[in-house]
């Protein structure tokens, strides 16, 4: 296997697992979607992305490590997701 292809395997297999999470305790979409709500009325920077990460963390089963230097692609991909669907819901209102 190439270094492309483990890394691609790393990658689904973390996935993988973050949405068994996601599907063993639904509520963990809800409350990483309130608390992206809360800290991103305060803007879209990096310090508030580390506080969502640190709160979700903080607040149900879904780790993500305090330094965004050690996110791995699932975490940054969560995130990433949780401010797009949040500016998404703020552009309608």
């Amino acid at each position: 296997m190439s270094g492309s292809e483990i890394q691609k395997t790393r990658v689904i297999n973390e996935l993988r697992g973050f949405i068994r999470k996601l599907l063993e305790d639904p509520k963990i979409l809800e409350q990483s979607l309130a608390i992206a709500r809360q800290q991103l009325t305060e803007g879209n920077s990096p310090a508030a992305m580390v506080r969502i990460a640190n709160e979700i963390s903080d607040t149900t089963s879904v780790h993500i490590p305090e330094d965004p230097a050690e996110h791995s692609d699932a975490d940054k991909l969560f995130l990433e997701l949780l401010r797009e669907v949040v500016q998404e819901e703020q552009a309608l209102y």
